[in-house]
């Protein structure tokens, strides 16, 4: 990366703009899609925070009993975290400023570092491990990955799950003192092979965060020597150096890159999930008004008033439509747009043929013709709205254009990838549950 300071710091304002614009456009969101992201703007407020005050955050990975606890001490350089030569202790993220590092951004003379603990990965399963990854990892600006000997399976996965969210990673090779030279070595070289397209080369660091104890032999005044056994000091500095010298030649675009990557991600949550609100709540309009459209027509005995108030439905239907995507139809233009669908769908291939054969049919037998063409009649006209309410819905996912297509390619592949036998006998069971609950119906006491 290496941008010079100039570069860093247009990168820098550019992530804060990124940042504010994405919280605005959440906090903006209809009230049902701002209820079902409270969780992304509170993490997006912390991450504006964050990036505004110049806070670091190093988190820590690794399984228990790799040392995790006593290299946060190491580099605190005093006692914050439990060492339990059990492990595990750790349950849930935590962290604390490193006062001690002695750095601070450039022009953020609030800045701190922030080195975060997180349950050691083989405490957790699969799916939570990813979970924690996406959360935790996501707001990291340098991850370290700290093992005690060669990769196992659950490292290497979690690495891999790691590596994916592509924020900087070293490994940090602990408890070294453990092994002889010859198998640190071998270790070291085996490590190399493993993170290969992974994590570069010179981002292995060794370390003894708490080196067991050596035994000295302390001469005495009188010539003769005991044996003290004392533990030396944690051998970090070149971890520590390593980090320095990442936050020196990158710090700013770190945090920058990682803000900027971060609001891009809730950029495209809020998306995702105006997708899935919206596609529901227009599968349910279409749904209700199809139904509506059904009975309205179907069991109006008068003709011709039946065909006017199924079109004055599928009007309604496409003005509420548009709603849901953001638009404002007016009836005129619904009106318009269903009769462009109806046009493009043939009459026969949205049932509308047997929509006007059963009101032509009413016209000649008067009311009584109502009751034998209610299902069949109600069928057809339903499912001719099922079909013009998906293409309305296609139509203004597309921002109020037919996309590649034309209106008779987009009906044609929506009837062909729709079962109709399966729509008509829903709409039937709608219509006939409507009617029965209407205790003052004739047509729904002589259906039952």
């Amino acid at each position: 990366m290496n941008d010079n300071p100039s570069t860093q710091d247009l990168n820098y304002q550019d992530a804060v703009t990124a940042v504010e614009k994405t919280l605005a456009d959440l906090r903006g969101c209809p009230p049902k899609e701002r209820e079902q992201l409270q969780a992304d703007i509170a993490q997006l407020n912390e991450m504006h925070d964050k990036l505004i005050s110049g806070r670091i955050e190093i988190v820590i990975f690794g399984e228990i009993s790799t040392g995790k606890s006593a290299l946060v001490n190491a580099l605190i350089g005093r006692q914050v975290a439990e060492v339990d030569v059990q492990g595990g202790w750790t349950q849930q993220v935590w962290g604390t400023v490193w006062n001690g590092a002695g750095y601070r951004l450039p022009s953020l003379e609030k800045s701190e570092i922030v080195i975060i603990d997180t349950p050691g990965i083989n405490e957790v399963g699969g799916a939570d491990r990813a979970q924690l990854a996406e959360v935790t990892a996501r707001q990291a600006d340098l991850i370290l990955f700290v093992t005690d000997s060669d990769l196992n399976d659950t490292e290497y996965a979690a690495l891999v799950e790691l590596a994916a969210i592509q924020k900087p990673i070293l490994l940090v090779f602990n408890k070294t003192d453990l092994y002889t030279p010859a198998v640190k070595a071998t270790l070291i070289e085996t490590l190399k092979v493993r993170i290969d397209g992974l994590i570069p080369p010179d981002h292995l660091v060794l370390t003894a965060a708490d080196p067991r104890e050596i035994e000295y032999a302390i001469e005495q005044p009188d010539g003769s020597t005991q044996s003290v056994w004392k533990k030396p000091e944690p051998e970090i500095s070149e971890l520590k150096l390593l980090i320095l010298q990442t936050l020196e030649n990158e710090g700013l675009g770190l945090i920058a890159l990682n803000a900027a990557m971060y609001a891009a991600d809730k950029s495209d949550r809020i998306s995702s999930l105006r997708v899935e609100l919206r596609n529901r709540q227009a599968d349910q309009v279409i749904w209700t008004m199809a139904a509506t459209k059904a009975v309205v027509v179907a069991a109006n005995p008068i003709p011709v008033v039946d065909l006017l108030g199924g079109l004055a439905v599928d009007a309604v239907m496409i003005a509420t439509l548009s709603k849901v995507y953001g638009l404002t139809f007016t009836m005129s233009q619904a009106r318009g747009l269903a009769k462009t669908i109806s046009a493009a769908g043939g009459i026969y291939a949205l049932g509308e043929l047997a929509n006007y054969g059963a009101s032509f049919f009413k016209l000649v037998t008067g009311t009584l013709g109502t009751a034998l063409t209610l299902i069949p009649q109600g069928a057809a006209v339903g499912f001719g709205s099922y079909i013009i309410g998906k293409s309305a819905k296609h139509y203004f996912e597309h921002g109020g254009s037919w996309g590649a297509g034309s209106a008779k390619s987009v009906v044609k592949e929506i009837l062909a990838t729709t079962d109709k036998s399966s729509v008509m006998n829903h709409l039937k069971d709608e219509i006939r549950q409507k009617l029965k609950s209407n205790r003052h119906s004739k047509l729904g006491r002589s259906d039952r």
